[in-house]
C-alpha cells in the first residue's frame, strides 16, 4: 500500500494509502501532497469522517497550565461566545466599549489551550497583557521588543507576519484583534500560514472600503455574531447622537477651492474618467506615476480638499462647540496632521499625531483621564487601538468616507457614562467633503 505524505511547513500527516484529500496538491519539488496551514483543521476532520487512519505530527504546541480565571459576561457577551463555540471558528462584531476582550478571555477559558492574540499595535498589546493578568500566569510577548512565548501570547501583527513560520504550529487557538486589517495583502498570511484549528476574529468595523474583508470566511470563518452601537446605547454603552453642521467657504476659500477642483474636473474629462466611486478616484492616483498631467491633477484635488476641511468657518463653530461643552470631555478629530496643530496652538489644546512619542501621549491621556485635560485633538491616531479615557463629546472636522473610521469614532464616545455622547461632524457646504460625509455614515 503506498504511504501518502501531506507537508504543512512546520509538520506532516502521514497516510497509509492514496486518497483524495481536499485542500492538498501534489509538490513535485517536494515529492508529496502540501496543504497551507490553516486547511490542517479541515483535513483532520475529513480524514477522521472518512475513517482514514492517519499519523498526525503537525502541532508542536507549547505547554500549557490549567487555564482558569474570574470573567464575568453580560447576556449578548454570552449570546456572541456561543455563537462561537458552535464551530470554533468566526468573527464577533461589536461596538467599540462593549467588552469583545472578554469574550475572548471566556473563550481561552472553555478551550483551556495554548492561545496567539495578534493586535495591531504595542499600546493594544500591553492593554490585551493588563487584562489577561486575570489568569493568574505569566503572559508572553512576542513584538519587535520582545519574543518570550507563554501559554497565552499577545502579538502584533507586523512581528506575527515576520515570524508565522516558526510561530505557526505552536498554538490551538489564534485570536485576531482588529480583524478587519488581517486581510491585507502581508497579514492574511499569519492566519494561512498557522495550523491553529479554532480561529476567533474581533472587531467594531467587518467591512473594508476595498472589500477584502471577503476573504475573513476562508481565513477564519465569517461573521457569526453582530450588535450595533444603538442596541446597546443607554445600558451597557452611553446614549448618543449625532450632530451636523455644515458651513459656508469664505469667498476667497471658494475662488481658490474651484480653482483647484476645475484643474482635477479638467483632467479626468479629458482623460474620459468617470468618477462613479472612490476606487476610480484611486486610478488616477496609480495614473500619477507615469502621467505628469494626473499628478498635477492629484495635487489640485488635495489642495481642494485641505480648503474644504481647513475652512475658517470650521475653527469659528469648534470655539463655539469648545464654549458650549466647556464641562465635558471632547476629542477633536482630523484628517491632516497641519490642521491638528493649528487647533492645539489656537485654543491651547494638547495634541495627539503619529509624531507624538509614545511617553508623551501616554501623559495627555493620564491628564485628559483625570480631567486635567478637557479637551484633545488627534489626527486619526485615536481612531483605533489606543485606550482612549471617558470622553462624551467628539468633533470630526475632517476625515475620509471610510464608514469604518465613522464607527471608531463614534465608539470613543460609548463607554457607559451618566452623561449622553454627542457626535458633532462639521462639513463645508457645496464642496466634495458632503459625499464624504454621507459615505461614511453609510451603513
Amino acid at each position: 500500500m503506498n504511504t501518502m505524505l501531506i507537508d504543512f511547513l512546520k509538520g506532516t500527516i502521514t497516510i497509509s494509502g492514496d486518497y483524495n484529500v481536499p485542500n492538498s496538491r501534489w509538490d513535485g519539488r517536494t515529492g508529496c501532497y502540501r496543504a497551507p496551514a490553516m486547511h490542517y483543521r479541515d483535513i483532520v476532520d475529513y480524514l477522521t469522517t472518512s475513517n482514514i487512519p492517519f499519523n498526525d505530527k503537525v502541532l508542536d504546541l507549547i505547554s500549557c497550565p490549567e487555564l482558569d480565571c474570574d470573567v464575568h459576561l453580560r447576556k449578548y457577551q454570552k449570546e456572541a461566545l456561543e455563537r462561537w463555540l458552535i464551530e470554533k471558528r468566526g468573527v464577533v462584531v461589536l461596538p467599540t466599549g462593549s467588552g469583545k476582550t472578554y469574550i475572548a478571555i471566556a473563550a481561552i477559558k472553555r478551550l483551556n489551550c495554548p492561545t496567539f492574540i495578534v493586535v495591531p499595535t504595542l499600546d493594544l498589546l500591553n492593554q490585551w497583557k493588563k487584562k489577561l493578568i486575570t489568569f493568574k500566569i505569566p503572559i508572553g510577548e512576542y513584538s519587535g521588543e520582545k519574543k518570550d512565548l507563554r501559554a497565552i501570547t499577545v502579538a502584533t501583527y507586523d512581528s506575527s507576519y515576520i515570524n508565522a513560520e516558526l510561530l505557526g504550529n505552536k498554538f490551538k487557538f489564534l485570536i485576531f484583534d482588529e480583524v478587519h486589517h488581517l486581510p491585507s495583502e502581508g497579514y492574511r498570511h499569519i492566519a494561512e500560514l498557522f495550523a491553529s484549528p479554532y480561529r476567533m476574529g474581533l472587531t467594531a468595523t467587518y467591512e473594508r472600503d476595498d472589500g477584502l474583508h471577503s476573504l475573513l470566511p476562508k481565513l477564519l470563518g465569517g461573521k457569526v455574531y453582530e450588535v450595533a452601537a444603538e442596541e446597546l446605547a443607554g445600558k451597557h454603552l452611553s446614549r448618543y447622537k449625532l450632530e451636523k453642521i455644515t458651513v459656508a467657504l469664505t469667498k476667497k476659500e471658494r475662488e481658490e477651492y474651484e480653482r483647484f477642483s476645475k484643474i482635477f474636473r479638467d483632467y479626468i474629462r479629458k482623460r474620459n474618467i468617470k468618477m462613479r466611486s472612490p476606487i476610480d478616484f484611486q486610478k488616477v492616483v496609480m495614473r500619477s506615476g507615469s502621467d505628469a498631467m494626473a499628478w498635477e491633477a492629484i495635487k489640485a484635488m488635495n489642495e481642494a480638499r485641505k480648503i474644504a476641511y481647513n475652512s475658517e468657518e470650521k475653527m469659528r463653530v469648534i470655539e463655539e462647540l469648545l464654549e458650549r461643552h466647556r464641562d465635558d470631555k471632547i476629542i477633536i478629530f482630523t484628517r491632516y496632521n497641519d490642521l491638528v496643530y493649528e487647533i492645539s496652538s489656537h485654543f491651547f489644546i494638547p495634541c495627539i499625531t503619529h509624531e507624538t512619542d509614545r511617553e508623551e501621549r501616554i501623559e495627555i491621556l493620564e491628564k485628559f483621564g483625570n480631567g486635567r485635560y478637557k479637551a484633545v485633538a488627534s489626527s486619526q491616531v485615536l481612531d483605533e487601538g489606543i485606550d482612549v479615557p471617558d470622553a462624551n463629546i467628539g468633533i470630526i472636522v475632517s476625515g475620509t468616507g471610510s464608514n469604518r473610521e465613522f464607527i471608531q469614532r463614534l465608539g470613543r464616545l460609548l463607554r457607559p457614562s451618566k452623561r449622553d455622547a454627542i457626535l458633532y461632524e462639521i462639513v463645508s457646504s457645496e464642496t466634495r467633503e458632503v459625499g464624504t460625509s454621507y459615505r461614511r455614515k453609510k451603513c
